[in-house]
């Protein structure tokens, strides 16, 4: 059984965490270790028709935003990694500085010193100085900051369409591969040279 952390924060974009959440229950060897932030919830209400039991159900283990003691802030208890999914420039900046105020922010730590992926699906645009300074520090660190940047190659029909593509391509960097990813030149007729 192989173990992935998803975070979700109180960034624009709870879609795509939740999405990766019920991606990953259709993936038999997969075991998520889920953790919100209350900012998470808050924009749940805003963004999507989904409660916050709903969405804690989605995890196969639950840790409390606040509890640092839990097993996911320990080296030694073995991941895949971290995904989070939205990251608001807050986490980003409590990765990059190393300030573990909190379980998200202190598990991204660990898996960072263990030398275990984390992906950064950041979400704010425009960018000051600032940010780009803080995802130079993290990137530094050892994550990787993967803005869901759309990939129109897939001719998406939807906007789950999109979804489903950003975030499968997140899971990618875990080796996890998900049947309903597009991938370029594997699609008959996608990105075919008399197409351009």
């Amino acid at each position: 059984m192989r173990r992935i952390i998803i975070a979700l924060t109180g960034a624009s974009g709870i879609i795509y965490g939740i999405r990766a959440l019920q991606l990953l229950r259709e993936v038999a060897d997969v075991e998520t270790h889920v953790v919100l932030s209350p900012s998470a919830l808050r924009t749940a209400q805003d963004e999507v028709d989904m409660g916050p039991d709903e969405i804690k159900g989605l995890a196969d283990v639950l840790y409390s935003f606040r509890d640092i003691g839990a097993a996911i802030s320990s080296g030694s208890f073995r991941t895949a990694g971290m995904l989070v999914a939205p990251c608001s420039i807050k986490t980003l900046s409590g990765i990059a500085n190393c300030y573990n105020e909190d379980l998200i922010v202190r598990a991204a730590d660990v898996c960072l010193k263990e030398r275990r992926r984390v992906v950064l699906m950041l979400r704010e645009t425009p960018l000051h100085a600032g940010h780009i300074a803080l995802m130079d520090q993290a990137n530094r660190n050892g994550a990787i900051i993967m803005p869901p940047v759309p990939a129109f190659y897939t001719r998406p029909k939807t906007l789950d369409d999109i979804v489903v593509q950003s975030v499968g391509r997140a899971l990618d960097l875990f080796d996890l591969e998900l049947p309903m990813v597009k991938r370029w030149k594997e699609t008959p007729g996608v990105g075919d040279d008399d197409k351009a």
